[in-house]
């Protein structure tokens, strides 16, 4: 009983470590990391003094163009574009193997058959892949929508003072952090090196994904084909854009119950049988073997994700 305690003592001291740490390091290169983020395009412009170069290391950074010949993997690409992860096909591939060996391992431990394992290794790496660039695709996303008001601000003040539409997407490339910074940077390279305009501003939404870009270009489209004040309905796209925002967050404010709600209900289960286990191992082994055991976990488990699913779509939906 005793040595049970102190292994729960130990993970307690283990998990304070590491929170201190994290604080510590959060707090000594926090100035370094906001330093650190510059816009991506400015760099290469100062690294090399050709538009043209910088404009196709952008292009080469943003996907895998090997991915492009093979159907089945075309959303894995946009998906790598999206999320702006610079990595190399052969990057990709080891980080899967590693991964598919880590759970492999894992696996073929209890199991103890190597086909199941291979194949669940699999599965599960590339799972993970997957899920890490979705979060960093949606994390792009998110920081892309919180900057575009500011930066339709910056092209309105530009076309205001009499700047062409190109020349205030520059002065965004030159004013905003990534990634607005790099992409709007992109649009107008390639407006100067002679693609049509309408084709550049829809190629952003390809690149981006956030779906408010739909709204910009359209007006920027529509404006280009039948004339009109383009700084007037940017003024008020970016009202739309700051009212659509300020919703966003007062329903996230709203919800923020029920999203904890669903976590620790999902987690308590969980938590639950890992303290009484730690504290008292052989307090299951009485029912451990029994044959209504599986199929109870089983049921337990598909509530678990319909309730996780239920509880989803109540605090998550289209406005």
């Amino acid at each position: 009983m005793m040595g049970n305690e102190l292994w729960l003592v130990y993970a307690l001291v283990f998990g304070a470590v590491l929170l201190a740490v994290q604080s510590l390091y959060a707090l000594l290169f926090r100035e370094r990391q906001n330093k650190a983020a510059i816009n991506r395009r400015l760099i290469l412009s100062v690294e090399h003094n050709n538009p043209a170069e910088v404009l196709n290391i952008l292009r080469r950074e943003r996907g895998l163009d090997i991915l492009s010949n093979v159907l089945p993997l075309r959303g894995l690409k946009s998906l790598l574009v999206q999320s702006a992860v610079r990595v190399s096909v052969f990057t990709l591939l080891f980080a899967f193997c590693i991964l598919a060996a880590l759970f492999g391992t894992l696996v073929f431990i209890p199991i103890g058959s190597l086909l199941v394992a291979v194949g669940v290794a699999m599965v599960m790496a590339a799972a993970c892949i997957y899920g890490w660039l979705n979060i960093a695709r949606s994390r792009r996303i998110a920081r892309f929508g919180e900057q575009l008001p500011d930066a339709l601000d910056i092209i309105v003040r530009g076309l205001r003072a009499g700047h062409p539409f190109r020349v205030s997407l520059a002065l965004v490339a030159r004013e905003m952090p990534d990634p607005v910074g790099t992409e709007f940077g992109i649009v107008a390279d390639e407006i100067m090196f002679g693609l049509e305009q309408s084709v550049a501003v829809d190629n952003i939404y390809a690149r981006v994904g956030q779906r408010d870009l739909l709204f910009l270009s359209t007006a920027i489209n529509v404006q280009h084909q039948t004339g009109g004040n383009l700084a007037e309905i940017l003024t008020r796209l970016s009202r739309l854009l700051r009212s659509r925002s300020k919703l966003r967050l007062k329903i996230r404010a709203l919800s923020s119950e029920g999203r904890l709600s669903a976590i620790v209900l999902s987690l308590a289960p969980f938590i639950l049988f890992g303290v009484v286990s730690m504290m008292m191992p052989d307090y299951f082994s009485a029912v451990r073997n029994h044959p209504i055991v599986p199929p109870v976990i089983g049921l337990g488990a598909l509530l678990l994700i319909i309730g996780n699913f239920v509880m989803y779509r109540m605090v998550n939906f289209k406005f």
